[in-house]
């Protein structure tokens, strides 16, 4: 029984989605394109909402998102990436 209930709670994870915007650190980048760099971002990004840590981070395209997306960040943005968000998927 303490093996299903172990297994249970370190299957409790959650995907979050947030927009690539440009924050003049690189954060971004390091997000967006998977390198060891954005390790350091996704792990705090996830432990700033209670979680342990980040399994993983990746770009999303967002075809990939379900429901809308706001257009209106996009439209004011002047700079490459504006329409790029990441995935991190946080675990308990």
């Amino acid at each position: 029984m303490f093996v299903l209930a172990a297994s249970a709670a370190s299957a409790d994870s959650r995907v979050f989605i947030i927009a690539n915007q440009a924050d003049g650190y690189g954060v971004d980048q390091c997000l967006a394109m998977g390198e060891k760099c954005g390790a350091h971002a996704a792990r705090s990004y996830c432990q700033s909402r209670d979680f342990a840590q980040a399994s993983s981070y990746r770009r999303v395209d967002p075809d990939e998102v379900t429901g809308s997306v706001p257009t209106t960040a996009a439209a004011n943005c002047t700079h490459a990436g504006c329409n790029d968000y990441v995935a991190i998927t946080c675990q308990r």
